[in-house]
């Protein structure tokens, strides 16, 4: 088969709810990935940033296969030997006092509001079906028919109505906004992503997230930090929560001037490797408890299978060291781009974290150009995909050689300089 053959069969029995770069891929290793006919690209797109570690890490995929061989699922009718550790794991990591494993980064979404409601009516006392919740503007939660009626993109909540009532949607760093609506005593949570990563990795200015979280905790909020995308070692730290990380180890050291403690810590995709679904939400006792037996759960959340992976999983970020590269392999992309191809025409701003970038593309943002652009850094051997229209995220897994990130960057630049627009 073609290239074109596979296409046209997913075309022709597949849901037309994506809208992928005509590449058909059939293998990955470490930050490559190879076409079916044996061409190969370095993968500046991770999967949104699921395969920080690298496509088949072998020991991730190592602990993939032994955990199925052994017990797969068992369902949270009975204890699992791996689902405990996993707990500890990221609690002990993270500094919470518990975790309740879910699947997909929206199912841990869901969740944290789940638990934002409870424990605003048994902990902080909001009258019943009262409890607010606050979003960001230009949000990027997940797509559960809950999520997206506080998202403010049409193309997400248009035409899916009536929207769930309990949310409200203020600007996104904007300390003003936020202060303005925790005036009402009736709100039990403000979920918040650090960088807005599908809105085009969009960073808010320094102070912003710290200030939130201040601001909640005086007014008896709870500050929800959705780190699904941004979480796991790719802005250069454990989380994006961790500022301006400088963290020498592996381990997190949470620097009390630059770490920003969440009351919920939402995490999913590179939580596996990108091997193996599985997402978590962390919270203390106060509010985790809030929620008791049958009142919410998954079948496959906590299987054997993904604790195992999981374990594994922040073990080599930690081993590799893996957020110490994000953060100086960022920089020095960041810096490259911006001499190579600050003067160019068609390129804006060039912005990011760690190895979580993008670049605005100056263009029109229902124009083509971003979208061939993407065309013809594949051609290069680079893939990347626009998002909002004119803007291009590049994310590579963190496990990039610097001589690896400079050839790719030579093809970036190249892709570029070449380009013209049709």
């Amino acid at each position: 088969m073609k290239p074109h053959d596979y296409i046209a069969r997913e075309d022709r029995f597949g849901a037309h709810n994506y809208h992928p770069l005509p590449v058909v891929l059939q293998r990955g290793e470490g930050p490559y990935v190879w076409d079916v006919e044996g061409t190969r690209y370095y993968d500046f797109l991770s999967a949104y940033s699921a395969v920080n570690q690298g496509h088949s890490h072998p020991r991730i995929v190592g602990a993939l296969v032994d955990q199925a061989r052994t017990l797969a699922l068992t369902s949270r009718a009975f204890y699992n030997d791996q689902l405990g550790a996993m707990e500890e794991a990221l609690a002990t990591r993270f500094g919470y006092d518990k975790v309740l494993a879910m699947n997909s980064g929206a199912e841990a979404v869901e969740t944290a509001l789940k638990l934002a409601r409870r424990w605003a009516y048994d902990v902080k006392g909001v009258p019943d079906n009262q409890a607010l919740i606050l979003v960001a503007s230009q949000n990027f939660h997940g797509r559960t028919s809950t999520i997206v009626s506080f998202s403010s993109d049409p193309d997400s909540y248009g035409g899916f109505g009536p929207a769930m009532p309990g949310f409200q949607i203020i600007p996104y760093d904007d300390l003003a906004a936020l202060d303005a609506a925790l005036a009402n005593p009736n709100v039990a949570a403000f979920l918040v992503e650090p960088i807005q990563g599908e809105a085009g990795v969009y960073v808010p200015t320094e102070g912003y997230i710290s200030g939130a979280a201040a601001r909640c905790k005086a007014a008896n909020v709870l500050f929800m930090a959705d780190e699904i995308q941004t979480g796991i070692g790719r802005t250069g730290a454990w989380l994006a929560t961790c500022g301006a990380c400088s963290c020498s180890g592996g381990r997190c050291e949470r620097d009390p001037q630059t770490y920003v403690r969440a009351d919920v810590l939402i995490l999913g995709k590179a939580l596996s490797g990108g091997v193996y679904p599985i997402s978590a939400v962390l919270a203390d006792d106060s509010v985790m408890l809030t929620i008791k037996p049958g009142q919410h759960g998954s079948t496959f959340g906590g299987n054997p299978v993904a604790a195992r992976v999981a374990q594994v999983a922040l073990d080599v970020v930690e081993d590799e060291q893996l957020m110490q590269r994000a953060r100086r392999q960022g920089e020095h992309f960041r810096a490259t781009l911006r001499r190579e191809l600050g003067s160019h025409p068609l390129v804006g701003t060039v912005r990011g974290r760690g190895l979580l970038n993008a670049v605005v593309i100056h263009s029109p943002a229902d124009s083509h150009v971003a979208w061939d652009l993407c065309l013809a850094m594949a051609a290069e051997g680079v893939l990347a995909k626009p998002t909002h229209g004119n803007i291009i995220r590049f994310a590579p897994p963190l496990v990039l050689t610097d001589a690896e990130l400079d050839d790719a960057l030579d093809r970036i630049v190249r892709s570029v300089k070449k380009f013209r627009v049709s």
